[in-house]
């Protein structure tokens, strides 16, 4: 089967990355961590950008594409921390009305987790009872509710490709500080034990790319699943590894690697734990049909 991107794709992926960068780039995001609050303005150019409606059929507004798009667009906004309910809006379009435009803004319980709850205008799932919670990542303010919602796959798919998002970023961030910072008149680079952290990091990074775009053509829950533990891991074990190749520098709040640990932490506690994900595989693997 061939996983090779189409022109299309690439396009679009291009397209993601250049609205992020230039409407939300480093400069907006310290601002964002300084001063939290989500970006009605940002969030309705997203929404005239099409990435709510991505998956929307064109006869009802959208853009008319697959999963597989919107797991490409969803990795550009993981890659750029992208703050605000991303994967509750993206759902929503076509059943909320100004969902897929970016007018509204929707929240929903995800295991039991609500995030972005006090800013959201509609808010899916029973939130009864929910409890302000203190967020490991000071992008994405958290509630908990005392009831757990089921998982929903294609959440599950999106938050893992958010997750490879910021691993292929962190690992950018880790080679390029490699290349330039100097350390006994040679780049740290050139060490053994730092040639190994970024090479693991790499890997992590492609091992979970192919498993997170084939779940996108398959959209089996298995798939799911398996792709979001791999993501789970490169995103928190590349944000661990990128911050020793920083050294100290890299535990300032300055930096910007915290934030892509901190955000790691956070989307792994959505909605299906990795230890369900963990016994769903087993059971299948231990299954009479597997064998």
């Amino acid at each position: 089967m061939d996983f090779q991107l189409t022109d299309d794709q690439r396009a679009l992926r291009t397209g993601v990355r250049e609205l992020l960068t230039g409407r939300f780039g480093r400069e907006q995001l310290r601002a964002a961590v300084d001063t939290p609050g989500l970006d009605r303005a940002l969030w309705r150019e997203l929404g005239e950008a099409g990435f709510f409606a991505l998956r929307l059929p064109e006869a009802d507004g959208g853009v008319g594409l697959g999963l597989p798009e919107a797991v490409l667009a969803f990795e550009e906004a993981g890659r750029a921390l992208l703050p605000g309910p991303l994967v509750a809006t993206h759902l929503a379009a076509g059943e909320v009305p100004g969902a897929a435009t970016g007018e509204r803004v929707v929240a929903a319980v995800d295991g039991t987790l609500v995030e972005w709850l006090d800013e959201a205008d509609v808010v899916r799932g029973d939130v009864t009872g929910a409890v302000a919670m203190r967020s490991a990542d000071p992008l994405t303010p958290l509630h908990r509710v005392p009831r757990a919602a089921p998982a929903d796959p294609v959440a599950i798919l999106l938050t893992a490709a958010e997750q490879l998002g910021s691993a292929a970023r962190t690992c950018e961030l880790a080679v390029q500080h490699a290349r330039t910072r100097e350390q006994f008149g040679q780049p740290i680079g050139a060490f053994q034990a730092v040639k190994h952290l970024c090479a693991e990091m790499l890997v992590r990074v492609e091992v979970a790319r192919g498993a997170v775009y084939a779940a996108a053509v398959t959209a089996d829950p298995l798939d799911i699943a398996a792709a979001g533990l791999l993501a789970d891991e490169a995103a928190g074990q590349g944000a661990r590894d990128c911050l020793q190749v920083h050294g100290g520098m890299g535990f300032t709040w300055e930096s910007d690697v915290h934030l892509h640990l901190k955000r790691a932490w956070v989307r792994a506690r959505r909605g299906h734990s990795a230890a369900d994900a963990e016994e769903a595989l087993a059971e299948d693997l231990l299954s009479p049909a597997a064998r």
